[in-house]
């Protein structure tokens, strides 16, 4: 079966989804971060998957439940940190980050079913804002990620055509929107009413924090 990795920060205020602020303060932006990355663990493990691996940059706490396994992430940059992720693998392996709390296990099927790897070496999670959001390798290999610049209109056709240009077969996830920016927020919170991020979004509100 198929490892579960999760990119994440520690949600500290100042850190975290720091563009976020304005119209959220850092602690308000962090409190985002939290209740994005609480959806997003939870989403995993309802997931069928082998492993569940939390890829840290910061301190583990109460905040991680149970069931998810918790590594530091290398130094480097952002392509650096998600190659040695992929490095901890062996056997097909799916990454996702902590911006996406829609997530559900439903999305991420696909991927996870018991043929998802038949015929297929790669799936690519595009994002609105032109990276991805999810990525998947029958076979991890670091290689296929370092050099790719990351958090640029460009990162995720860049990182697709680096996997179609190994000859790997992809497959697409659907198109998701990371949240970066207030609109963002907002949108995600929509499109996800049942989530804890919709519920610190509307308790943010309405302590009128827009």
């Amino acid at each position: 079966m198929t490892t579960l990795l999760v990119i994440a920060k520690e949600p500290v205020p100042g850190r975290v989804k720091t563009r976020l602020s304005p119209p959220y303060s850092p602690v308000e932006a962090a409190r985002l971060a939290a209740a994005s990355l609480a959806d997003t663990l939870s989403a995993v493990l309802a997931a069928p998957v082998r492993r569940r691996v939390l890829v840290l940059d910061g301190v583990p706490g109460a905040w991680v439940p149970r069931g998810i396994e918790v590594v530091a992430q290398c130094a480097g940059g952002l392509d650096e940190r998600l190659a040695a992720a992929f490095g901890l693998c062996t056997g097909p392996a799916l990454l996702v980050g902590m911006d996406t709390p829609q997530l559900s296990p439903a999305l991420l099927a696909p991927a996870l079913a018991p043929d998802a790897w038949d015929g297929c070496d790669a799936w690519f999670g595009p994002a609105v804002d032109g990276g991805f959001w999810a990525l998947g390798l029958a076979a991890p290999d670091p290689a296929l990620l370092r050099g790719v610049p990351m958090s640029v209109p460009e990162t995720g056709e860049v990182q697709r055509a680096r996997l179609t240009c190994a000859g790997l077969a992809v497959r697409d996830l659907p198109l998701l929107r990371d949240v970066d920016t207030a609109y963002d927020a907002e949108v995600v919170a929509a499109e996800a009413p049942g989530s804890r991020f919709a519920a610190t979004m509307a308790a943010l509100s309405g302590m009128g924090a827009r």
